[in-house]
């Protein structure tokens, strides 16, 4: 199984991790599932993580990191050419809608627009992820 973690995710996985977040992104570091990257998910998350209320809870070094492992560790994959179509109230998000279609995954996201979009994509909270990823408790 593939998915793609919206930034909110891998952020809340670091800033509380005993959440579902934090369960979901150790299950990848298990081998549970792969997780897919491009370089604009690594940049926003890069830029999410410069935030000064964030960098209170999550230092630089944590954050570079971060980026590090997911460079290292998950499947990276291009941006997708195409300008992706809007599918998301919030154009932000339609990156990571294109970034799953292109790479069979689903997306995992805490961010109420994309849950919206459910019941046409593959599209779960991460209580909802946790609960298929084969093998998690």
């Amino acid at each position: 199984m593939r998915a793609v973690l919206d930034p909110n995710v891998i952020v809340s996985a670091l800033i509380s991790p005993q959440g579902t977040p934090a369960k979901i992104f150790r299950e990848w570091l298990q081998g549970g599932y792969d997780l897919v990257v491009s370089p604009l998910l690594l940049a926003e998350l890069e830029r999410v993580l410069g935030y000064p209320k964030l960098r209170e809870r999550v230092s630089k070094v944590e954050g570079r990191e971060l980026i590090e492992l997911l460079r290292r560790g998950a499947d990276q994959r291009g941006d997708p050419s195409d300008t992706p179509p809007a599918r998301s109230a919030d154009p932000g998000d339609d990156y990571l809608i294109a970034l799953a279609a292109a790479s069979q995954a689903v997306i995992v996201s805490g961010d109420r627009h994309l849950l919206s979009l459910s019941d046409a994509l593959p599209v779960y909270s991460p209580a909802q992820f946790l609960d298929i990823i084969p093998g998690s408790d």
